[in-house]
């Protein structure tokens, strides 16, 4: 795994891919306080395609959609497929940005997908502490990625998103998730 400063990734850090991540990411982290105003969770994710065109960009809409499926990730890999005419999204050479690590579940949308580069901002573990939200159990995930082609860089611009964290639950929004005894 692959370090430069906070920023892990599993493969060697390309700094022009990192720069463009941190651009996005930051966009999208300033663009929240306005999701969440109407109604999103706390996550925002976005694709592009190779040529750095938006193709897809959608908040988490579980409360508000009734949905416990509906993390950013899996909206926006959803909202690309619709875009581009396919459940298959390999050939189209994409790119995910959100602005935390990515759930349990949305590993798995993102690996079958196709999706090809994964950039995140705030780390699972921060999420949790900050937010309470189980991210589940993600066992060497980089490493499985990276056997499946699947490039990832993370911990992208973590103090902006962990804003935007501290803010939606200090704000008293709702931080979903199933009951547990």
């Amino acid at each position: 795994m692959s370090h430069n400063n906070d920023v892990i990734a599993n493969e060697e850090i390309n700094p022009q891919k990192l720069q463009n991540a941190r651009e996005i990411i930051l966009a999208l982290q300033a663009a929240m306080p306005d999701y969440i105003a109407a109604g999103s969770g706390p996550f925002l994710a976005a694709v592009y395609d190779e040529n750095g065109h938006l193709v897809a960009q959608t908040a988490n809409s579980v409360v508000g959609e009734l949905c416990s499926n509906n993390h950013a990730e899996m909206n926006a890999i959803k909202a690309a497929e619709k875009a581009l005419g396919t459940y298959d999204l390999s050939s189209h050479n994409l790119s995910l940005y959100v602005t935390s690590e990515p759930c349990m579940m949305c590993i798995g949308g993102i690996m079958w997908s196709g999706i090809k580069a994964v950039y995140y901002g705030v780390p699972s573990k921060e999420v949790e502490q900050i937010t309470g939200f189980d991210e589940g159990f993600k066992p060497n995930w980089f490493d499985e990625f990276k056997k499946r082609g699947i490039s990832v860089y993370g911990n992208i611009e973590t103090e902006a998103g962990k804003k935007v964290l501290h803010d939606y639950v200090k704000n008293g929004n709702t931080v979903y998730q199933p009951e547990r005894k």
